[in-house]
């Protein structure tokens, strides 16, 4: 094969080459550069469109505020009737009580619970039974006094009435303890007449709905016997040879309420502004009146000059006309002017009573001792187990026909056992710990395996220490654990176990009805909201439907809510939780307002939990919503919701939606700004749904706001 020559590019052509790659790179540069400069041109025509844009919807937003607001102040006058209508029905309570005359006191009438006190306080030589008939009518005085001091509001309780409620509880309380005690005593003097004829010992169960007495009593002293099980149950004791041994009695008295535990300065939010909102009503008024008087003197002598310069031939008659045209004037005017004044005040102080349901506490109430339980992370569930070693009295002895017994002056005393730790191993304690095993609670739901806590007499609280070797039985619901020394034990679960929440929604049910939903980590609960009225729909524990007690029983928004959390269901933060949970704060003030206009709109729209709640700023709030106007009760399969930021002042529908990749506030294209929500779904909603909202019973809109104030969707989710 012949090589081939390779041609030489000459310099002059490697020079053309050079200038050819330099004309042809400056041209590809002018051209990006001229793309460049055409988009950006092109941004910041469409940067200043859109804020033109902007700025126009502002402007239109601005211009119509005041209408709108006005309106929603009209629509929000539901709230100010709801609360008169409370007013109405506390005061038709009482009438109500008055005229029975069913010879049960009236708790808020100092005389009346003071004269009941001091006669029970007489009778003697009451049986279990009849102390057990009689504490119905005790725990229902206390649960009226409670919720007085819960739903009235704090402008209208003083503290003198707040202190008198206060004092009437504990009366009561201790009272009844007192006198479940000398039943007892009175039940262990008769122990040998009704003692066991296998075992020689006495053992009875009383069990009612809200009490259960287990009494055992060490007749035969047999220090073999001691391990104590209550027949047809598991509860029971092990006891160490020295009680074996002993003139001893056993009593195990659960009472399915707590009344250890120390009252709540109730209520705890309201109270601390109560006086300012209280001073402030009376101070307006009393200004109005003043300024009224004023002005109708001042009115009075205008007319009165003006009819004397025109008629003085006529003065005697004409003074009488017009002495008689401004007295009706002063009684009329002042009158409609006096009850608008009262009513602005009285939406003035329903409205901060409402934001100071959303009040998170600065600071925690105090600091704890060594194993003292923070009350307000824990709660008890269950009632008071109430734990005693008692020294058995003389027994009563029959003689020719009589039967006599001694009578101890001092009455029903204590045995005094405390257990001594050894560190030797290999020898057993003279005074070891006692055994204990109870069952839980049938109402109550535990989510995770319950603590246990002694009551601490001497500091007034609940501790852990002192007990040890505790074993929970989820099935059988069987809880046991070894005590130092016997007295008062409740089980303690976290209050905020089911928080923060997983989602939320509200819905329309039918005709003045809806139902709010909450999905916690262990549970779903339904709750339906008709008028003044809650009921618990559903409960699903891993997404199985668990019957509750509550099913079916129609409450107060805030009975409702009591009973809720001692069933364990508790969704309803308080304002030392956000010490407690990892929360998403908002602005008390935004906070309050989506909830009273998404309480408004409830009726016809449906509301939604959104993921992007956590990414916009404390002073925004977004959730979905729809129109919901039918009158099914299972959701509807992929719902087209629209997705709203809110914040207080002014509402926008946002262009993602919940399945978007990215968070923006960018505004939906053909949508505006509002400054209100129920102005905002009105650019979507149909007729019906807006002549629907419009005729909502103002009951049902202040007690789904309630619930919402209560629950705080928007922070705790």
């Amino acid at each position: 094969m012949s090589g081939r020559k390779k041609t030489k590019i000459t310099k002059a052509e490697r020079l053309k080459q050079l200038q050819e790659e330099e004309e042809r790179r400056q041209k590809e540069e002018e051209e990006a550069r001229a793309k460049y400069e055409k988009e950006e041109m092109e941004k910041l025509e469409i940067q200043r469109i859109e804020k033109e844009k902007w700025q126009q919807l502002e402007a239109k937003d601005l211009e119509r505020r005041n209408e709108e607001l006005e309106e929603l102040y009209l629509l929000e006058g539901c709230f100010t009737e709801a609360e008169k209508l409370k007013r109405h029905v506390r005061l038709l309570s009482q009438w109500k009580h008055y005229i029975e005359c069913d010879g049960s006191p009236d708790p808020s009438v100092s005389q009346e619970i003071n004269t009941f006190i001091s006669l029970w306080k007489e009778e003697t030589n009451e049986t279990f039974e009849e102390v057990i008939a009689r504490s119905k009518l005790v725990l229902q005085l206390i649960e009226k006094l409670k919720l007085i001091l819960l739903e009235m509001p704090s402008y209208d309780l003083q503290d003198k009435n707040i202190i008198q409620y206060h004092g009437s509880i504990l009366e009561l309380q201790e009272l009844l303890h007192f006198k479940f005690n000398a039943a007892t005593e009175i039940l262990l003097r008769e122990a040998s007449t009704i003692a066991d004829l296998d075992s020689g010992n006495m053992e009875t169960v009383i069990q009612d709905e809200n009490v259960t007495l287990y009494v055992w009593a060490n007749l035969k002293k047999n220090p073999r016997y001691r391990s104590v099980r209550f027949s047809g149950t598991q509860i029971g004791f092990e006891i160490p040879r020295i009680l074996a041994a002993s003139d001893i009695a056993l009593r195990l008295l659960h009472t399915h309420y707590d009344h250890v535990t120390p009252l709540c300065t109730v209520p705890t939010l309201l109270q601390k502004h109560s006086s300012a909102i209280i001073h402030l009503v009376k101070d307006e008024v009393k200004n109005v009146e003043a300024a009224l008087s004023k002005e109708f003197q001042e009115e009075y002598k205008h007319r009165k000059s003006e009819s004397q310069s025109i008629h003085e031939e006529e003065i005697k008659d004409e003074e009488q006309v017009d002495i008689e045209v401004p007295t009706s004037f002063v009684q009329e005017e002042p009158e409609a002017t006096k009850y608008e004044l009262e009513m602005k005040l009285l939406r003035k102080t329903v409205s901060t009573a409402q934001l100071l349901l959303i009040d998170n506490a600065p600071e925690k109430p105090h600091l704890l001792e060594d194993n003292e339980v923070d009350m307000c992370q824990f709660t008890a569930l269950g009632g008071v187990y109430h734990l005693d070693i008692l020294e058995l009295p003389p027994q009563c002895k029959p003689v020719k026909g009589w039967m006599i017994m001694e009578i101890l002056k001092e009455g029903l005393q204590k045995y005094i056992y405390h257990a001594v730790t050894t560190e030797d191993f290999e020898t057993e304690s003279a005074f070891p710990p006692i055994g204990v095993m109870l069952e839980v609670h049938e109402n109550v739901i535990f989510f995770e395996d319950p603590l246990v806590a002694r009551w601490d007499a001497e500091g007034k609280h609940w501790k852990t220490d002192g007990i040890s070797n505790v074993f929970y039985n989820p099935k059988e619901r069987l809880i046991s654990f070894s005590l130092e020394s016997l007295g008062p034990v409740t089980l303690i679960q976290d209050t905020h176990i089911h928080m923060p929440y997983q989602s939320w929604e509200l819905r329309p049910l039918d005709v003045d009805q809806v139902l709010l939903t909450v999905t916690t980590v262990f549970t779903e609960i339904q709750i339906q909201i008709k008028e003044d009225l809650c009921l618990l729909a559903s409960v699903k524990l891993n997404n199985k439907k668990h019957s509750s007690i509550l099913e079916g029983k129609w409450m107060t928004p805030i009975s409702f809510i009591i009973a809720l959390k001692e069933t364990g269901l508790n969704i309803f933060p308080t304002e030392h939780s956000h010490f407690y949970v990892a929360i998403n704060y908002k602005v008390p003030l935004v906070e309050m307002k989506a909830y009273r206009q998404m309480a408004l709109l409830g009726s016809a729209f449906a509301f939604g939990w959104s993921k992007w709640n956590i990414k916009c700023d404390s002073k925004k709030v977004i959730f979905q919503v729809r129109e919901h106007l039918t009158k099914e009760e299972e959701p509807i399969q992929n719902p087209n919701w629209a997705l709203l930021m809110f914040s207080g002042n002014r509402a926008q529908r946002l262009k993602i939606d919940e399945h978007s990749e990215a968070f923006s506030e960018a505004l939906k294209e053909e949508t505006e700004f509002h400054s209100t929500l129920y102005h905002m779904v009105k650019d979507f909603a149909s007729e019906e749904a807006m002549a629907k909202i419009r005729s909502s019973n103002c009951q049902l809109i202040d007690s789904v706001c309630h619930m919402l104030l209560s629950i705080r969707l928007l922070s705790y989710s």
